[in-house]
């Protein structure tokens, strides 16, 4: 799979190394001259300019990119670099800064198709990895929003629809997909369920069972 990462600072630093270690191919947007040089050294294609240009996210290669990530500490350049991604079929994701405010999430969360906000998740991270679990059990992220795993059976209603267009109850969305034994990772637009995938939801407690149930057709 290939990526545009939009910003190599502390977020996208981190999601591009684990990216690459992963087998996948990343391209990285920047504009500042010493992070260029700095993802340059770490072995990144690297392309200097603004996220919000188009003409940098060509070059960038984003018309057979996958997904682009908005991921710097600017959120009106993140939220151009999605748009123009969204032109090009790729799958955006935003990120928002600790300054996150619901009215902010929601102006939008419309437009792309998943919004990170760091300072949040990993505050999640930390806190499933000191009662000693992990993100492939059910943890509750914040008060309103937890995440489970849940595997399609065979006889599934869902199987041979895309991942992605799934409309699950309440505001429930699906974040991650594997198949067989590979690792789970965004689910790309053309991937279509099968008997036996794994797929990760977010949900309000109270709808879980009923995502489940969707899932599983029971």
């Amino acid at each position: 799979m290939k990526f545009v990462i939009v910003g190599y600072g502390r977020v996208g630093t981190r999601t591009a190394r684990i990216l690459g270690s992963e087998g996948h191919g990343v391209v990285i947007v920047e504009r500042d001259i010493d992070k260029v040089d700095r993802s340059r050294e770490e072995g990144f294609e690297t392309v200097q300019g603004d996220g919000n240009d188009e003409s940098v996210l060509e070059s960038a290669g984003i018309g057979e990119a996958d997904a682009i990530g908005g991921l710097t500490g600017d959120l009106n350049t993140n939220f151009a670099a999605c748009m123009i991604g969204k032109e090009h079929d790729c799958r955006t994701v935003l990120r928002i800064d600790e300054d996150y405010r619901e009215e902010i999430y929601e102006k939008y969360a419309a437009d792309v198709d998943e919004i990170i906000y760091p300072e949040r998740l990993g505050a999640a991270g930390a806190k499933t990895a000191l009662l000693g679990g992990d993100f492939n059990v059910l943890a509750d992220l914040t008060e309103q929003l937890s995440v489970a795993s849940v595997i399609v059976p065979d006889g599934s209603p869902v199987i041979g629809d895309r991942v992605v267009a799934l409309d699950l109850p309440g505001d429930a969305r699906i974040y991650a997909h594997g198949r067989g034994h590979e690792a789970m990772t965004i689910p790309l637009p053309r991937t279509r369920f099968e008997a036996g995938d794994t797929v990760a939801v977010m949900a309000s407690p109270e709808t879980l069972d009923d995502v489940r149930a969707s899932l599983k057709g029971t």
